[in-house]
């Protein structure tokens, strides 16, 4: 078991993990999930938290595209209905839609009751459960309402990768390449000379979460630093939104690669790096058509990054360096 100290709360990587926990304090046990998440993970959970306690499952619907108020209602109506109190836990399995909504009903509920994130996808153990961004979408725009709260803790179970598909983890990983590109060059040359099917997951897991937890640890709030974390989310939230307002969603990571390779070319690296980072990421993940720029546009000019009416990028300065608040004009792009 390896334990990663964060602000106030622990990120715990191993197994039999919630057989552990303290659960005598809470009144209620709520266990958020989707149609995926209750049929692979549950049952592994549920044999780990003793009987007595009787966790509640909450169920919703998979998808981008159920990331939205209305889902967080529902789960809010759940939590009413189950008679949960401030002494109330709720358990978000699942990943990084789960967990970012899952944490934002429980911060906002009864003005905040305990949650613990139990991110069940690569991109969710390597990410989104790492930090305290909690949010939904609202219009097709990304996490626009939310807020930044701590879980009580984060328990990864690596063997929960077993359950995705081979290109559902593709795509998780492209949030380990975006850490390497912004902080560790040495990552970066051992995942782009190590075969997918070489890589040791509980090791690069452990990794990338040490790179996102040292940066937040200095920058809880993303005002300075942390911003770094958002290379290729610029251009990559506009492509999800844009995806998604035409009921065609792409999965985070497919719009995350084509964000990095657009702001790759908008970063300061020679042409030896920029190459390398394209060939890259254009051999080993299938991807959708890039929208133009003009259909981004009017997702671009709502990124909550963006001061003045100018885009705000996060942008390579050399691989396994980032600089922030790259500003840029629309008529720059």
């Amino acid at each position: 078991m390896r334990i990663i100290n964060s602000n106030n709360y622990q990120i715990i990587i191993g197994q039999d993990i919630l057989s552990k926990y303290d659960f005598s304090k809470y009144s209620k046990i709520g266990i958020l999930t989707d149609e995926n998440t209750k049929k692979l993970c549950l049952p592994i959970i549920l044999k780990e938290i003793p009987k007595k306690f009787k966790p509640f499952i909450i169920q919703i619907k998979s998808g981008e595209e159920n990331k939205n108020i209305e889902t967080c209602t529902y789960i809010w109506k759940k939590m009413v209905e189950q008679k949960f109190d401030k002494h109330s836990v709720l358990i978000n399995l699942g990943g990084g839609i789960i967990g970012d909504m899952g944490g934002f009903c429980a911060a906002t509920f009864k003005r905040g009751i305990d949650f613990i994130q139990i991110p069940t996808t690569l991109l969710a153990m390597t990410d989104a459960s790492i930090g305290g961004k909690l949010g939904v979408d609202f219009k097709n725009f990304k996490n626009t309402i939310g807020l930044i709260k701590n879980p009580k803790s984060v328990f990864i179970y690596p063997k929960f990768i077993e359950t995705q598909k081979k290109e559902e983890v593709l795509f998780g990983f492209i949030e380990v390449i975006k850490h390497a590109l912004i902080n560790d060059i040495e990552l970066w040359t051992h995942i782009k000379n190590t075969s997918f099917e070489e890589l040791i997951w509980q090791d690069i897991i452990i990794k990338s979460i040490e790179i996102k937890n040292n940066i937040v640890l200095e920058d809880p709030k993303e005002k300075g630093l942390r911003k770094k974390l958002n290379f290729g989310h610029t251009f990559g939230h506009a492509i999800e939104s844009f995806y998604l307002k035409k009921d065609t969603p792409i999965v985070h990571g497919q719009a995350i690669a084509l964000g990095i390779l657009l702001e790759s070319k908008l970063s300061k690296l020679s042409e030896e790096e920029r190459r390398e980072i394209t060939t890259y990421i254009l051999s080993n993940f299938p991807l959708p058509n890039t929208p133009q720029k003009s259909e981004l546009l009017p997702f671009l000019m709502n990124d909550k990054k963006n001061i003045n009416e100018s885009i705000n990028f996060s942008l390579l300065d050399g691989i396994g360096n980032c600089s922030i608040d790259n500003l840029f004009h629309p008529d720059e792009l």
